[in-house]
């Protein structure tokens, strides 16, 4: 693993985001802070109350870190799918610049994340940190064409920066249905199942391979309380821990206590589960005493899968009013919640209209904790402390930031301008794709500032916007980076 430069290296370590003062005399540095990001799977923008008054689902631990943190408006995940959201989470790079450039890995995909490569967990791990993640992993398994879990699973979570790890393969519909824990399986997925219903609402589930004591029911409720016990067992080191829940993706399979508790059907119902999953872990640091010293990050990595005749029936807008739904290019495909908390240094209650993505968590942790990115690790990753902190800022944070869809179509967004290459939604949303007719534009443009609900295409009015946006994604694909560089990095 390579080294990282530290911003402030001999007698001691000044962490610039750390302190957020200067050290100096025989003042001792502040402690390194504990850092926990918790990532949905699938909870849209509207769902979390402290985003849409109107919500159907009450979320009161969201809407606590919201009172007590600050909120983004304009948070987006890098795609409008799961495996390349997290890929983008857990190394500060888009992950279509992997050979993945369309669609998700399945449970028997080999690992997409390249070994070489410095993660978020491994440049965490390299300033002190204990390192853990609990939950759905979906970036692959060793390097197989198709996974062997009778063998040890490198490359796998622990070959790529974490201590440990706990979780299930891929989503919860995916086969096979294992726990593994580090490198091994608890079970062997022995046993089969049939699919629970045609795809793809409800409790649906593919059919395939299952351990003999894998119960779906299980994985949230498991999940959780894999958290709470890390968190109170944690010893002196600072440590990271990474919860990518499964839910409220399918399988809708809330327990019985929060059965009814929404009034938005199953999906509601399991998203109160999700927020109660957030308040247990939030409740675990107060206990274990280190909730001052945690900076909690709760997110979502795509839009809800919410269907029209979902939104007349319960009346609840998951994605709130941004056009479309999961993996759509429009904005109800990418924007998510985003919460961010950290007693004392980032002020209750506060608010944000910063244009950002969940790959800057690397290079804001790695300001956090006092370090610099090489020029070859978190490619497209901006430092977002400034922003937290509440400083003033001259000018947007970001360039400006890529979106992708599920089928591969890209925009990209600077300013309130979005330009999307090609026509229809890239998505689930129909129509996914659409052939221009004579004379017709064929991309889209918005200004989102004026047209949120991106009803008004403005391609041919503003040709010069056009050519701008073009010309940029053209130079963010072709250079391999889309963040400052003082070199040009090497490609992984």
């Amino acid at each position: 693993m390579r080294a990282i430069r530290f911003l402030f290296s001999g007698f001691a370590l000044c962490a610039l985001a750390v302190v957020w003062a200067a050290c100096g005399g025989s003042e001792q540095a502040a402690p390194l802070p504990n850092i926990v990001v918790i990532l949905a799977d699938d909870m849209g923008y509207g769902d979390p109350g402290a985003s849409n008054p109107d919500s159907k689902v009450p979320t009161p631990h969201i809407d606590r870190l919201a009172a007590e943190g600050m909120r983004f408006t304009d948070a987006h995940s890098p795609s409008a799918v799961c495996t390349p959201t997290r890929y983008g989470l857990l190394t500060g790079r888009y992950a279509w610049r992997t050979h993945l450039k369309r669609g998700v890995l399945v449970g028997y995909s080999p690992n997409l994340i390249d070994t070489t490569r410095l993660t978020l967990p491994g440049m965490l791990r390299q300033a002190g940190y204990a390192t853990a993640g609990i939950g759905k992993w979906h970036l692959g398994l060793g390097d197989a064409e198709r996974t062997d879990y009778a063998q040890p699973l490198r490359p796998g979570p622990v070959s790529l920066g974490f201590d440990y790890y706990f979780g299930i393969p891929s989503s919860l519909d995916f086969e096979p249905y294992v726990w593994f824990e580090n490198d091994r399986v608890e079970q062997l997925p022995t046993d089969s199942i049939e699919a629970s219903r045609p795809c793809c609402k409800e409790d649906f589930y593919r059919g395939g391979g299952i351990a003999p004591d894998f119960r779906h029911v299980d994985v949230l409720p498991r999940t959780v309380e894999k958290s709470v016990e890390y968190v109170m067992q944690a010893g002196d080191k600072p440590f990271f821990l990474y919860v990518p829940f499964s839910a409220p993706h399918t399988p809708w399979l809330p327990t019985e206590p929060f059965l009814g508790s929404s009034g938005a059907g199953t999906y509601g119902d399991f998203a109160v589960q999700v927020d109660a999953g957030v308040g247990d872990i939030l409740n675990a640091l107060d206990e274990a005493g280190v909730a001052e010293n945690t900076l909690v990050v709760f997110t979502s990595d795509n839009g809800a899968h919410w269907l029209p005749y979902e939104i007349e029936m319960f009346d609840h807008r998951a994605n709130l009013d941004w056009r479309g739904m999961k993996a759509d290019i429009y904005e109800g495909g990418h924007r998510v919640p985003f919460v961010a908390r950290w007693p004392g240094r980032i002020e209750a209650g506060s608010v944000s209209h910063e244009l950002i993505s969940l790959v800057d968590l690397m290079a804001t942790f790695a300001s956090v904790t006092g370090q610099m990115l090489p020029d070859d690790a978190g490619e497209d990753s901006y430092n977002l402390t400034p922003v937290l902190l509440g400083e003033s800022l001259e000018g947007p944070i970001r360039e400006a930031t890529v979106h992708h869809s599920v089928n591969g179509t890209f925009a990209i967004r600077q300013g309130s301008w979005k330009l999307i290459e090609g026509l229809g939604s890239g998505g689930f949303t129909q129509p996914v794709s659409v052939e221009p007719g004579p004379g017709d534009p064929p991309g889209q443009l918005y200004h989102l500032g004026d047209d949120p609900g991106e009803t008004n295409n403005l391609y041919a009015e503003h040709p010069e916007v056009v050519e701008r946006l073009s010309a940029l994604l053209a130079r963010y694909r072709e250079q391999g980076y889309s963040r400052p560089m003082t070199g040009a990095p090497a490609q992984h």
